[in-house]
């Protein structure tokens, strides 16, 4: 086995840290909407913006950290982040970095590949997964 194989063979452990490290930092901007913490929000902020966003980035950002509902809660945070970036960015420039979008392009596609690729290792989906198929099992040999 070469260092691409072994590596390779990581993916799923490596995705897991990914997804976690990715749901917290995520998390912690619902926070500073909701929480007004990290900083809090700059004056003028729209309370709309507070009050969608922010639920939705600190529960999303939670249910991704510990891969519950990992792929649903990804693609609606992965929209989020599409409606984030072409309605608060995209009018002000092409390029992400000078109109202040980049976080906004990364975190939608991130979380569009974590929705298309699923939790990786050390979720709650996959605990949750093999529980339904050890109960599926116990269901046909019983019957």
């Amino acid at each position: 086995m070469n260092v691409i194989d072994r590596f390779h063979a990581q993916s799923p452990r490596i995705l897991g840290v990914f997804r976690f490290l990715a749901g917290v930092l995520f998390a912690c901007h619902g926070a500073q909407k909701l929480f007004n913490v990290f900083g809090g929000m700059p004056p003028g902020v729209p309370k709309a913006l507070i009050w969608t966003a922010g639920p939705i980035e600190f529960v999303g950002g939670i249910l991704i950290a510990i891969g519950l509902f990992t792929r649903s809660a990804a693609f609606l945070c992965s929209g989020l982040m599409a409606v984030a970036y072409f309605t608060g960015h995209a009018p002000n420039g092409f390029w992400p970095t000078m109109n202040g979008g980049e976080l906004a392009l990364l975190f939608c596609w991130l979380f569009l590949y974590i929705a298309a690729q699923g939790p990786g290792a050390w979720a709650v989906d996959n605990l949750l997964r093999h529980s339904n198929l050890r109960d599926l099992r116990d269901l046909r040999g019983s019957a």
